[in-house]
């Protein structure tokens, strides 16, 4: 018998075992309190990108991507458990909305009816309330996509007064993951009757990995040359200002912690982004790890992005790796309509109509940056945009 192996090999011989991963799977993630099942879907990209969700909130638990050494590690905030997500916690990585971000007094008055939300940041609303969709189960299915790009689509009905906000709302949320290593996340959305409605995905980035320390070295730009002024209590001024040689002025590339200490709190703006007119994604924002060299491209067809920094982290939550989150640890880039409802000459592009339905579309697309390479240069990968078929 060796020897009828002998003549079909030549030794030394090396086998490889070959493990074929499905590009989306599916698993019991845990239980809530009242006994419903959490699911937990994991989409794996050609280019190496791995993402998790679960059903709670939509919330993306890890996203793997690969640095210059080739190595993957989770990108974004969060914990390993489903108690962690059901305490109270910072949004990690959720679909926040109705309306994302916070409205004045928690009120606002809608063709000649005023309709009082849930103070849950008191006095003002926040992220949608007290069960905001963060704090949602949502319904998970595979969704098709040219070319087999694997894709869940979330559904949720929230019914009127739900929070406080009027109309039987219908809304769809799709994650894929796109061959050039870009996490889409399209949204369609009905109602029955007039209602804000804005979405936002509310990951916490630390493109050196989720356990590494603070964001402080990541260099940071926004393509806007606008903002939103905020008050003490962060509820928005509800004007326009330059941003231009300001000290939050992110046209040029900038490392964080050379800017923290200039910006508001510390906290992070509202921006305005320009042509947003032909419904097309448009670059947003970049931000850049120089120890990893990865490339985070941030385009979107919605009108603002919310820089968050993290400020308000504090060390009291333990993350994935077992290492406390203090004060930015992460940051968030919120791509979103004008938060403050109660603003009715701002918020007339988040409105929506019985009759119609509302979309939107951001990418986030990470690419390497390699060791004395330039992330801005012509024909980098990180400037090309995916695409949204």
């Amino acid at each position: 018998m060796a020897s009828y192996f002998a003549g079909l090999f030549k030794f030394p011989v090396r086998f490889e075992l070959v493990i074929m991963v499905s590009p989306i799977s599916s698993r019991i993630y845990g239980t809530l309190p009242g006994g419903q099942s959490i699911e937990a879907w994991t989409l794996t990209g050609r280019g190496g990108l791995v993402l998790e969700v679960i059903t709670l909130g939509g919330i993306v638990t890890r996203l793997l991507v690969p640095g210059h050494d080739g190595i993957l590690d989770d990108v974004v905030l969060g914990f390993n458990n489903l108690d962690s997500y059901v305490a109270r916690h910072p949004y990690f990585g959720a679909i926040a909305g109705r309306v994302a971000g916070r409205i004045t007094g928690a009120a606002f008055t809608l063709d000649g009816t005023s309709y009082k939300l849930a103070p849950n940041e008191p006095p003002n609303h926040l992220h949608g309330g007290l069960t905001g969709f963060d704090k949602r189960v949502w319904k998970a299915s595979p969704a098709p996509r040219a070319g087999g790009a694997p894709a869940l689509r979330l559904t949720y009905s929230s019914l009127d007064g739900e929070e406080g906000y009027p109309g039987n709302l219908d809304v769809a949320v799709t994650y894929t993951v796109a061959d050039e290593n870009a996490f889409i996340i399209e949204t369609e959305a009905t109602s029955d009757r007039t209602t804000p409605l804005s979405l936002t995905h509310h990951s916490y980035f630390n493109l050196s990995g989720e356990s590494s320390g603070t964001i402080e070295n990541h260099l940071l730009t926004i393509h806007s040359d606008q903002y939103v002024p905020v008050r003490e209590d962060m509820t928005l001024s509800g004007r326009l200002e330059s941003a231009v040689q300001e000290p939050n002025d992110f046209r040029e590339s900038r490392r964080l912690g050379d800017a923290l200490p200039q910006l508001f709190q510390r906290h992070g703006d509202l921006y305005a982004l320009s042509d947003r007119t032909n419904n097309a994604p448009q670059l947003a924002a970049r931000l850049e790890d120089p120890v990893s060299g990865r490339v985070m491209t941030v385009s979107t067809t919605e009108h603002y992005l919310q820089l968050y920094t993290g400020c308000h982290l504090d060390g009291s939550l333990t993350g994935k790796s077992g290492k406390p989150y203090s004060r930015f640890a992460g940051l968030c880039l919120e791509c979103e309509g004008y938060p403050d409802a109660s603003n009715a000459a701002m918020r007339e592009h988040t409105l929506l109509q019985p009759g119609q339905t509302q979309r939107s579309a951001t990418s986030y697309t990470f690419s390497v940056c390699r060791p004395g390479e330039s992330s801005q240069s012509p024909g980098n990968p990180g400037t090309n945009h995916p695409r949204y078929d």
